[in-house]
């Protein structure tokens, strides 16, 4: 009896060893979480203190506003967080367009075909075309990085280094985003006006860490067996497909499938 008593109680505190461990593991994730925003949150304030009185006092509250879910993005898609917020600085006028005020379409994203959601009529390039439309702004910021990471035409993006948002813009140009032949000096422009880099910096500063400290956290497509990967939050197809040195086409063939839209938790198969 004794000895099944011990055996009991060593079991006991072995689960609360790791429910502890796995308790610390959260806390410190969340914490250096925190500490990234809080950080966002002293450039930005030196920053507005430093040249605010001088800029546009709309745009200034955009980025103050939407520049956390940016670098949260960033983190997740691996689309600068400058690229992003000049987009939605220069696609909704700063929050101000009739598009984001009415729908909170906050990058001119159109319904196409795959769309599933509520959509709105607004007049662009011809008279009525169909836009996305969102319950939140924050759902405009998700769709925008899923739009990019998911469709082929700009899979070159993502050969391009977070912290270059010159390529970035041009290489958004170059695959299509906008028929402005200017779009790409315009989101320089708003980039370097704003020092929205200064985010770029801030997020590629606390990855270098994190792979250092806690090398456990970093975003990679995990490999279950030399034939299949399970694909994590963050993985796109196209991310998984450099990471395996095998092209897109290919995975696309070899689990028959139709889009480039994937799934977390699901196996992708890297070989016949």
């Amino acid at each position: 009896m004794k000895r099944l008593r011990f055996i009991f109680l060593l079991m006991i505190s072995m689960v609360l060893f790791a429910s502890c461990s796995s308790s610390k593991k959260t806390v410190s994730s969340e914490s250096e979480k925190r500490e990234v925003l809080s950080k966002s949150d002293i450039i930005f304030k030196k920053f507005d203190k430093n040249y605010g009185h001088n800029l546009n006092s709309n745009t200034l509250t955009y980025v103050n506003r939407y520049k956390h879910v940016a670098i949260e993005d960033m983190e997740i898609y691996k689309i600068p967080a400058s690229i992003t917020l000049a987009q939605g600085i220069l696609e909704s006028g700063s929050g101000k367009s009739s598009l984001a005020l009415k729908s909170n379409n906050h990058f001119g994203i159109k319904c196409h075909k795959d769309w599933k959601g509520e959509k709105v009529r607004h007049d662009d390039d011809k008279r009525r075309e169909c836009f996305r439309k969102y319950a939140h702004p924050e759902e405009s910021f998700d769709d925008h990085s899923k739009f990019l990471t998911n469709r082929g035409r700009y899979a070159s993006l993502f050969d391009l280094r977070e912290d270059d948002y010159k390529a970035w813009a041009k290489g958004l140009k170059k695959a299509g985003y906008a028929t402005d032949r200017k779009y790409p000096k315009k989101l320089i422009m708003i980039i370097e006006e704003y020092h929205l880099d200064e985010y770029d910096h801030l997020v590629l500063s606390h990855q270098k860490k994190k792979r250092y400290r806690h090398k456990e956290y970093e975003v990679v497509a995990s490999t279950d067996s030399d034939n299949y990967i399970v694909v994590n939050k963050g993985d796109t197809l196209y991310s998984i497909a450099r990471k395996n040195s095998v092209t897109v086409s290919d995975l696309k063939v070899i689990n028959k499938l139709i889009s480039n839209e994937i799934n977390i938790g699901q196996k992708l198969f890297l070989s016949k």
